[in-house]
């Protein structure tokens, strides 16, 4: 046999033990044989899918039971009618005993958390430590859990006789009451090739979604990257508004281009005229300082003046 041909036949030696077992007890915990099978079914998929993994964990059939309880109290189930936890149990064995159906209708009362420890500890047969790392709680926590549901049971069904006995008592007499309720359901598992057939399935579309998401994202990112310039580029019809520029010549060139009015470059030289205006343009603060400047340069000419004139010597 192939490697492939070895870990189908382990895959569907697992299934055939416990596929059925796991469905009864999953039905428990929901109250919905639809749900319970689902929930198997998902669990197994999972299984294949990970094969390599589940084929060297210690406890193959209760790494299925994890994924398949933790697939059936999905809190996103309570959006779908569904898939939501019944309240009163469904389909129920025409021919089990009414006090079975009473308590499936106290377990199914429980808060999801508390009807898994139940079940796990007292239907399944778990120890308080397996079953704490199971519903991943610390080892008080699954106590205080379970140490209610036997609480909730007992003061709802008086007659099971669960008042006055220690823990180790109550937890036998409602195994064997789990016990009897399991059995008296009829359930059908899935056949084994048709699991890893739809499990393989399901892996294949999941990598196509995978890889058309990420080609989908490339696409758009490259067209991205085409649609958006890295330049500006001028538009034809709209020509860009530039300041104009003036060349103010030196005082050493002014006579050279006073016939001509330009410079060697064909820009506009600010005559004299210009400055006139220019000046004319000052603020009044300004033009009183001028003033002042140029009635102090007056004064000291005519002072010059006076003193080098003949008559004043």
């Amino acid at each position: 046999m192939t490697q492939r041909e070895q870990a189908a036949a382990a895959f569907d030696d697992l299934h055939t033990r416990h596929a059925a077992a796991l469905m009864r007890q999953t039905y428990l915990l929901t109250g919905r044989p639809w749900l319970a099978r689902r929930a198997v079914e998902q669990g197994f998929r999972l299984a294949w899918q990970r094969w390599p993994q589940v084929a060297v964990d210690p406890d193959p059939a209760g790494w299925v039971r994890a994924a398949a309880y933790e697939y059936a109290l999905k809190p996103c189930h309570g959006l779908c009618p569904g898939l939501r936890t019944a309240r009163r149990p469904r389909r129920f064995a025409a021919t089990g005993d009414p006090a079975d159906r009473a308590l499936l209708r106290a377990l199914l009362a429980l808060p999801a958390p508390y009807r898994r420890a139940l079940l796990l500890h007292d239907g399944v047969g778990l120890g308080l430590y397996e079953t704490a790392a199971e519903i991943e709680a610390s080892t008080p926590a699954a106590a205080g859990r379970l140490t209610h549901a036997r609480e909730r049971i007992a003061a709802r069904l008086p007659e099971l006789g669960l008042d006055g006995h220690p823990p180790v008592r109550q937890g036998e007499l409602l195994r064997t009451r789990f016990t009897a309720l399991t059995a008296a359901q009829q359930v059908t598992p899935t056949a084994a090739e048709r699991v890893r057939g739809d499990a393989e399935r399901s892996a294949l579309r999941t990598t196509r979604a995978g890889f058309g998401l990420a080609g989908a994202f490339v696409l758009v990112l490259l067209v991205m990257m085409i649609a958006t310039p890295d330049h500006y580029t001028r538009s034809p019809h709209k020509p860009l508004a530039t300041a104009p520029q003036i060349r103010v010549s030196p005082s050493g060139h002014h006579g050279a281009h006073a016939g001509s009015g330009k410079t060697d470059t064909g820009r506009t030289n600010i005559g004299k005229t210009d400055v006139e205006k220019a000046s004319r343009k000052k603020p009044p603060h300004k033009k009183r300082r001028d003033a002042a400047v140029r009635k102090r340069l007056r004064e000291h000419r005519q002072l010059r003046e006076a003193r080098l004139s003949p008559e004043v010597r």
